[in-house]
């Protein structure tokens, strides 16, 4: 981030007069967030927010990267979008609505998917990295890309009531990897879309994303390195806890061991995207299924999916038994032991999990459905809702 010399125009002091009345603020500070860079993966739920809250602040270039469309699920808690922007690029629709709020930042749209071999090229243009993801893959992968160039990541997650917020800076403190060194099993912590969330949560915790970085390129107050806020909206609840750098992290510690970035879906447990692991689970797509239940009528379609999951959206003549009841009620599917059987879930993490499950137990026919009841009705079934 560069000084900038040139003074503010008329029109910016009348915009951000109330910044300039600010002493740990004022001119300079409004100067340096206008020099100031923000790259935001995601245009979710925090997104969205964050977004908003960085273009009025004055941010002077801000990066949208999303590589999805907005559906009507979106509109309970991503603001930035309305009824009839559903079916548009996500990135494209938020950076009209943010170039209209405040013309002084420039928003770069990029319709793209994070991976290994675009994060660093990407994040180099940035000053600060706001992560709004909601997977452990490119958690991950945006930490380590950050630690690598030494950039400030913005943290941010959400789940059902609760979410939590922190500031990962390996040149000052711990980085996401000093928190949780493992991720956990696929499948074991639900995404939004499958156990839910309050729709005004994502907007708490945004906003805390966003005077973070607000924070960090005006140089204000104390930032949230080596702490981590927990917010519970249910007992409107804050706690702290302390975080400290794990001096065996294995890319931030001591003697760091990784050097460049990985195959983050492989280290998180998922199938990688090309050449299946010998130990895969066997998957199928919905479009396959639906024709092989016609020529198959021995095949078994097996939902895992939660009860209200199952009442939002369900699969006519799908066998039900929730993913965290399976290991208790195999005796339900022991006449089906040679049977062809495709589990299902919402897009096919908790699904996995559970084909597993019943190949370690003896079932020889076992198939994942890729994609989950989300891709049965977007490419076999347009009446079930989506969610």
């Amino acid at each position: 981030m560069s000084e900038r010399t040139a003074p503010l125009r008329p029109d910016q002091f009348e915009r951000y007069r109330r910044h300039l009345n600010l002493p740990q603020l004022g001119l300079e500070g409004q100067q340096r967030l206008l020099e100031g860079s923000v790259l935001l993966i995601g245009a979710g739920g925090l997104g969205c927010p964050a977004a908003q809250y960085l273009a009025a602040a004055g941010v002077g270039r801000i990066g949208l990267l999303d590589d999805d469309v907005v559906s009507t699920s979106n509109l309970q808690r991503q603001i930035l979008y309305a009824t009839a922007d559903v079916g548009r690029p996500k990135v494209e629709v938020a950076a009209e609505r943010l170039r209209a709020l405040n013309p002084d930042v420039a928003i770069a749209p990029l319709r793209m998917r994070l991976d290994s071999t675009n994060a660093l090229g990407v994040f180099r243009d940035y000053d600060v990295i706001v992560d709004g993801t909601d997977n452990f893959p490119t958690r991950y992968l945006t930490n380590d890309a950050c630690v690598l160039l030494g950039k400030p990541n913005v943290h941010g997650s959400i789940f059902r009531f609760e979410g939590q917020a922190s500031v990962f800076d390996a040149v000052r403190g711990p980085c996401y990897r000093c928190l949780y060194p493992e991720p956990p099993p696929p499948g074991a912590v639900p995404s939004c879309a499958e156990g839910g969330v309050l729709g005004i949560l994502p907007g708490t915790i945004a906003l805390v994303q966003a005077t973070e970085t607000i924070k960090l390129l005006a140089r204000l107050g104390e930032p949230l390195i080596g702490r981590l806020l927990h917010y519970d909206a249910l007992e409107m609840a804050w706690r702290e806890f302390k975080l400290q750098k794990d001096p065996d992290c294995p890319i931030c510690g001591d003697a760091p061991i990784l050097e460049e970035l990985i195959d983050y879906e492989g280290f998180c447990g998922m199938p990688a995207r090309e050449g299946p692991a010998t130990d895969a689970v066997p998957t199928c797509q919905a479009v396959e299924v639906a024709r092989r239940r016609t020529s198959e009528p021995e095949l078994v379609l097996l939902d895992v999916r939660e009860a209200d999951e199952r009442a939002t959206a369900s699969i006519e003549g799908a066998h039900w038994i929730p993913v965290d009841e399976l290991s208790q009620r195999l005796d339900e599917l022991s006449p089906w032991t040679e049977r062809p059987i495709v589990v299902f879930c919402h897009h096919g993490g908790r699904s996995e999990r559970a084909a597993r499950l019943l190949i370690e137990r003896g079932f020889s026919r076992v198939e994942n459905l890729d994609g989950g009841i989300e891709a049965w009705a977007l490419t076999v079934d347009p009446t079930v809702p989506r969610y």
